[in-house]
Order: structure tokens, then C-alpha cells, then sequence
């Protein structure tokens, strides 16, 4: 992004991932600033995703940004993990806030090709950037782990049904308590054309217009016609 203005990175101090859109409330949220490459100066806040922006706005930078970028994640974020995903909260809180807001994730967990993914997250800033977003709307960008001569394209999807198939491990620990630790594997099951989760599986980036205004508007007609008052 730095080839774009200036950039400031403010991020959690460790790894929150499937934190969703959580914030703190009951304990302080601590900074501290971590020395990155180039010269760059960057915050590590003791709190999630969503807690990094809002404190950014809020209280860390001088004026407020142009542009939230949320990521590089690794790993998608895609289908119902967008529900779960730290990195679309982020952006999702920036874009609550009133600044235009993107998420980019990389669709593996292993060998990651960051270049190709920080390729397609600067055009899209760029276009983002010139064009701006409209109200509650931030754009979710997954990125194929392929070299980017082997990208066979963009699509503009929505989102995906494709979800994990949950498992817990039962276990013990040394005082006798059981506990579980959650498990399970991802299933790709989107077959329709136009999902993200099927377009990233087919080698394609997926850029997806994400609203934080959940309200089920094809639905509100027949619920008004229940007997409930």
C-alpha cells in the first residue's frame, strides 16, 4: 500500500483468528509500537481486529484514513467464514466508521504466494480509492494461491453456502475435567456459478460486495403478515 500515500499499520498484538466482529469493552485495550521494515512504525494492540481499527480512528492516527485495508489474511475467507473472519470485521468496522474498506485474503493456509495477493489488493484499492464505495458496503477480496501468471481472471461473486463440517475432540485433562477442543474440515460445497467460494476453488480472485446491514429485506413483507400483535 505504501505505493499508493502513506500507510499506518495498526494490527493485533497476536493471532485472532475466527474473532468475528468482538470488541473490548471490559478491560483496557494497551499499545505498543513495533518497529517494522523500511522504517515504518507499526501498533500492536492487546485486543481483536475490530478493536485495532476502531482504536486507529479513534485515538492512534492524527487524521482519518482514506482507505482501511484489512489483511493480507491466510487463509480464505470465504462462504460462511466471512460471518467468523477477524480480517472482513476489520473492514467491516471501517467501513461503520465511514472510511472505504477492503479485506483481502490469501486461499491457503500453506506456502503462501503474498505477492500475488498484495497485486490484486493494490488495483483494487486503486480503483476504491478513485471511485469510493457506497454507504455500508466494503468489497472482500480473495486471492488464488498461484503465481499471478496462472490467475485466470476476476470475478465479481456473492457469497457462498460452503462451510466447515464441525468436530470436537473430547478429551481429558490431568484433573480428571473433560473438555473439548474444536476441530473439523473445511467442505466446498458451492456448485452454483457467481459464489466466491466456487470462483477462488476454480483459480479465480473473488472480490464480493459485503453489507453489514443484515436485515433479511426479501422477507419483511411476510413477516409482516403474521398475527403478532
Amino acid at each position: 500500500m505504501a505505493t499508493l500515500g502513506e500507510v499506518s499499520v495498526v494490527a493485533p498484538d497476536a493471532e485472532r483468528s475466527a474473532a468475528g466482529h468482538a470488541i473490548t469493552t471490559m478491560t483496557p485495550l494497551r499499545v505498543k509500537q513495533v518497529a517494522l521494515e523500511d522504517g515504518l512504525v507499526g501498533y500492536a494492540v492487546n485486543g481483536t481486529p475490530a478493536d485495532s481499527v476502531k482504536l486507529a480512528v479513534g485515538a492512534i492516527l492524527g487524521e482519518r484514513p482514506d482507505l482501511v485495508v484489512s489483511g493480507i489474511n491466510l487463509g480464505p475467507n470465504t462462504a460462511t467464514n466471512i460471518i467468523y473472519s477477524g480480517t472482513v470485521s476489520a473492514a467491516t468496522e471501517g467501513r461503520i466508521l465511514g472510511i472505504p474498506s477492503i479485506a483481502v485474503s490469501l486461499g491457503t493456509f500453506n506456502d503462501p504466494i503474498w505477492e500475488t495477493a498484495a497485486g490484486y489488493a493494490i488495483r483494487v484499492a486503486e480503483q476504491v480509492l478513485a471511485r469510493g464505495l457506497p454507504p455500508k458496503i466494503l468489497l472482500n477480496v480473495n486471492v488464488p494461491n498461484l503465481p499471478a501468471a496462472e490467475v485466470k481472471g476476476v470475478r465479481v461473486t456473492r457469497q457462498g453456502e460452503s462451510a466447515y463440517e464441525e468436530r470436537f475432540d473430547s478429551r481429558t485433562d490431568p484433573r480428571g475435567v473433560p473438555y473439548y477442543w474444536a476441530a473439523g474440515t473445511y467442505r466446498m460445497s458451492d456448485v452454483e456459478e457467481g459464489t466466491d467460494a466456487l470462483a477462488l476453488d476454480r483459480g479465480f480472485v473473488s472480490i464480493t460486495p459485503v453489507s453489514f446491514d443484515l436485515t433479511a429485506h426479501g422477507w419483511l413483507a411476510e413477516l409482516r403478515s403474521w398475527e403478532l400483535d
